[in-house]
């Protein structure tokens, strides 16, 4: 049975580009191209351990070396939790496509020499890559555009609570009107764990029903002009790299 070297390494090198691919999109994540080329190689040299001589348990703990690599290079690393995530979301879409491919296998009579599965003469590796990776690229460049948009409302600010100044990242959220029903002061969206001395319980309407906010006084300031603004908890934000979300109504952040 022939092995071409440069073929196995070109369809594994294929495979861990679309499972990358399909991690940052999943997770909105914002990286290069070039990084997730970089982890995808990377990714694709595990193959060569196949013709190694190493024990299953090696090449188990050689291939979970790779992946966290991979990850590393692709997505850096901001925490832990952030961390694990992206390897959970890797080997979940790995499961996925590789027990896709596993079904395409059995539901067709097929040729199997080595690592490529062959259907009337074509090659299934072959032709799932053809047909996915449009789709992948295509929603891959959709979805890095929109992080884009979503950058260029990203602005460093510093919020005063209590004597205390943190340094976040807040984003301009057009869809928050909130503010509190005493002063009509805005209100931002925090999700770190903060300690209040004092605070003020907020109504707001969702589309999950009505729902209470614990709010602290607190203090904006972006370049050099401070808003008295009332500071909410929440428990996390579905966008990567922002602390917290701004209020439509504080004028000048633009």
């Amino acid at each position: 049975m022939k092995i071409y070297v440069d073929v196995v390494l070109f369809i594994n090198f294929s495979f861990d580009l679309l499972i990358l691919l399909s991690t940052s999109i999943v997770l909105k994540r914002k990286t290069s191209f070039n990084r997730l080329l970089f982890g995808a190689f990377i990714g694709s040299l595990s193959i060569l351990f196949l013709f190694i001589k190493i024990t299953s348990f090696q090449l188990f703990l050689l291939k979970i070396i790779i992946s966290i690599i991979m990850v590393l290079i692709s997505f850096g690393f901001k925490s832990v939790k952030y961390f694990l995530k992206n390897m959970l979301f890797l080997y979940t879409i790995s499961i996925i496509l590789g027990g896709f491919l596993y079904y395409l296998s059995c539901a067709f009579s097929y040729k199997n020499t080595g690592l490529v599965f062959y259907f009337k003469g074509l090659s299934i590796n072959y032709i799932f890559l053809l047909i996915s990776s449009p789709i992948i690229i295509y929603i891959y460049i959709k979805e890095t555009r929109s992080l884009k948009q979503i950058t260029n409302n990203i602005y460093k600010i510093k919020l005063e609570i209590d004597n205390k100044t943190y340094d976040l990242n807040g984003f301009k959220d057009t869809g928050n009107n909130l503010k509190d029903p005493y002063f009509s002061k805005p209100i931002i969206l925090v999700n770190r764990k903060l300690n209040f001395k004092n605070f003020i319980v907020v109504p707001y309407s969702t589309a999950s029903g009505e729902s209470a906010l614990k709010c602290t006084q607190g203090k904006v300031i972006y370049k050099n002009r401070t808003y008295d603004v009332y500071v909410g908890i929440i428990d996390s934000l579905c966008i990567d790299g922002v602390d917290c979300l701004l209020n439509n109504k504080m004028e000048g952040i633009c």
